[in-house]
């Protein structure tokens, strides 16, 4: 009987195929007679797997079809961008003469058409050639969220000047460490971050503009006020726009899985526009879509893929400098988004806060982003009125990109059962202490089976830019994500540093972090590169940096243990010192005192057990304290505050 049902559901499918003779992965399935589809629904059953194949066909060849079909479009599209050698500025400019009044920035009330989007960059992109800057050079942007800030490096990328995207959360070392890798030349910097750029501006040694400042004066010296030279600058686009190449250097976007020492991910144009015209054409987006986007615009989410449905395909996005719970459904109603973003703690916070009319007055279809946990994804929808929830998976640098086309609670995204080979992506094995990929007695990676954890690479093939990864700035940081001999003798892949796991029908699902990074606030944070500041401050004693989960808050927490058998750590010293060179999500929650830590034969300090064992004062040995945010200060980490902390009523 499960047989038959099995027959008749792929030859079911087959048939829909076949009809309208679709294409997947390359092939055409022509028009076929119900006869053919029947013997070939045999044949498969009896050449590749039996039952079981047949059950994978029929829950999942309608999901790889539609997945297929889209993907093939992303391809001809980039492959059309590359034949005419179109770049990110040039599709920009043409969408500008198609639509050169319709809206494309929404901020704070202000409305940014194509047009002055397109003068505002041309200005930049011909002052940036005034003052002697030429194709290659870089430059580093640390401003808030507004219009100016895409303008600005949209008008660089005009002229091939590369702009870093400064996070502007990022003070002191690690600010002077993101301008200095992708070897800046100047920096612009907005008038909201001026104090941090003086802390730091005899160190850098730079030439400074500052935007944002009008007809003021800027506050610090030394510093060039921007605003009055756009003016005199010239609207028109610059000449330079015809000698850059897709495969040019558009931007840096700096991944936070290096907390305390960023890296910078090199994004040419043409993986900007992979990424982007993946996003659109695998969630079956318009040109008339309004995206709600309060993500910062120097991450991925908000500065790549979201923004780039405004500069490729003519989408309006309404930004604003900072993401607010109180107006997420306010504004999207208010401006009549149709698209909305998000990051996994941004769907937490909004669920947290107490409902209003606007929950489900706004015409949002679908939110697009990363980090939904399965516990509230269907609270989500339903609070929300949320149709669908397409959760997509893949690193700023990386070539291992999934996507969740159907709203399956959970999942990050799937990979074909049936055409595994389809895209070179996979789960191999790791050690769970060293995360190191676990070898077969060829010394070839092992593949994970449903239901087993393992880390998440993809194949790279440096003739397909789709495939190929263009690393960072830091050739040395490049190598650290590379594994060798994955599935056949002489293969490279790229390594994504998480831990998925896949179910019977291909869903993958996050599960954590491998090595020294963990995710908290929406950050990686390094744990590696915290331990030495920790250590530094704690007048040079061992310590290890690790992540705890912390009940209903996504990611895991940052937690410090000391080696301190004599008690001589100041807390209150420590508190003050760990401030100036850590931002806020990198500064650990927890801080654990203890008279020893375990060391590997290697010499290496053992963090497993530690973390295993969490911040829970009855059962922890060791002085514990927590982070006070509203005091800026640990605190004794008491039984009844750990009582607050498990409740969620701790503040988190």
């Amino acid at each position: 009987m499960l047989k038959t049902a099995a027959i008749v559901g792929v030859t079911s499918a087959l048939w829909a195929a076949g009809q309208h003779g679709l294409s997947l992965c390359g092939f055409l399935i022509p028009k076929l007679s119900g006869l053919h589809l029947a013997v070939l629904a045999a044949g498969v059953y009896l050449t590749t797997g039996g039952v079981h194949t047949l059950w994978l066909v029929y829950h999942t060849l309608p999901r790889d079809l539609k997945a297929g079909i889209r993907f093939l479009k992303v391809k001809a599209k980039l492959k059309l961008a590359l034949f005419h050698n179109l770049t990110v500025p040039k599709v920009f400019m043409e969408n500008v003469r198609k639509n050169p009044n319709k809206v494309a920035f929404i901020y704070e009330g202000q409305e940014w058409t194509f047009t002055q989007v397109d003068e505002y960059s041309n200005r930049i992109g011909n002052f940036m050639i005034e003052q002697g800057f030429k194709h290659g050079d870089s430059i580093a942007l640390y401003m808030y969220n507004r219009p100016e800030y895409v303008c600005t490096w949209l008008g660089c990328a005009k002229v091939g000047i590369v702009p870093a995207l400064i996070n502007f959360n990022l003070q002191n070392v690690s600010l002077v460490h993101s301008i200095k890798v992708a070897d800046c030349k100047a920096v612009i910097c907005g008038i909201e971050l001026q104090a941090s750029i003086k802390e730091v501006l005899e160190e850098l040694n730079l030439p400074v503009f500052i935007s944002g400042c009008g007809n003021t004066a800027p506050v610090i010296k030394g510093t060039t006020n921007l605003d009055p030279l756009l003016c005199a600058s010239n609207p028109t686009p610059p000449h330079q726009i015809d000698s850059v190449k897709p495969n040019d250097r558009l931007i840096y976007i700096y991944t936070s899985g290096t907390t305390g020492l960023p890296k910078a991910a090199v994004i040419k144009h043409i993986r900007f526009m992979f990424f982007v015209t993946a996003t659109h054409y695998m969630l079956g987006l318009s040109e008339d879509e309004i995206i709600y986007n309060p993500l910062p615009l120097y991450h991925t989410a908000g500065g790549m893929v979201g923004i780039g449905q405004v500069l490729l395909f003519n989408n309006t996005a309404v930004i604003r400098q900072k993401f607010s719970v109180s107006q997420y459904w306010v504004e999207a109603k208010k401006y009549g988004c149709t698209v909305g973003q998000y990051v996994g703690e941004i769907c937490r916070y909004l669920l947290s806060a107490p409902p209003k009319p606007e929950d489900t007055q706004h015409k949002v279809r679908v939110m697009f982003g990363n980090g939904v946990r399965q516990q509230i994804w269907e609270q989500f929808t339903s609070r929300f009125n949320m149709p669908r929830i397409a959760e997509f998976y893949g690193a700023t640098e990386g070539i291992a990109n999934i996507v969740n086309l159907e709203g399956k609670p959970g999942s990050c995204g799937f990979l074909s059962l049936l055409f595994p080979d389809a895209v070179r992506c996979y789960l191999i094995k790791v050690d769970e202490e060293t995360g190191e990929p676990v070898r077969d007695a060829n010394g070839l990676c092992i593949k994970c089976k449903p239901g087993e954890p393992g880390e998440f690479v993809g194949i790279i093939k440096r003739s397909d830019p789709l495939r190929d990864f263009q690393g960072y700035a830091d050739k040395k940081a490049t190598q650290k994500k590379l594994v060798e001999n994955v599935l056949r003798k002489g293969d490279i892949a790229f390594k994504s540093g998480d831990i998925l796991v896949q179910d019977e029908f291909g869903y993958m699902y996050f599960k954590d972090r491998t090595g020294d990074t963990f995710r908290w606030r929406g950050e990686n944070v390094s744990s590696t590169e915290v331990e030495g500041i920790v250590s530094k401050i704690a007048d040079h004693k061992d310590a290890v940096v690790y992540g705890v989960e912390v009940p209903g808050c996504e990611g895991r927490a940052g937690m410090a243990a000391i080696v301190d058998p004599n008690n001589e750590l100041d807390i209150k010293e420590f508190s003050e010192g760990i401030k100036k060179p850590l931002p806020v999500y990198a500064r650990p929650l927890f801080l654990r005192l203890i008279s020893e830590i375990d060391v590997t034969g290697t010499f290496k300090l053992k963090k497993l057990a530690l973390q295993k064992e969490g911040f829970n004062p009855s059962l922890v040995r060791g002085n514990l304290y927590y982070l006070d945010n509203k005091l800026g200060q640990y605190v004794e980490l008491t039984p009844e505050l750990y009582s607050q902390i498990e409740g969620g009523k701790a503040g988190l």
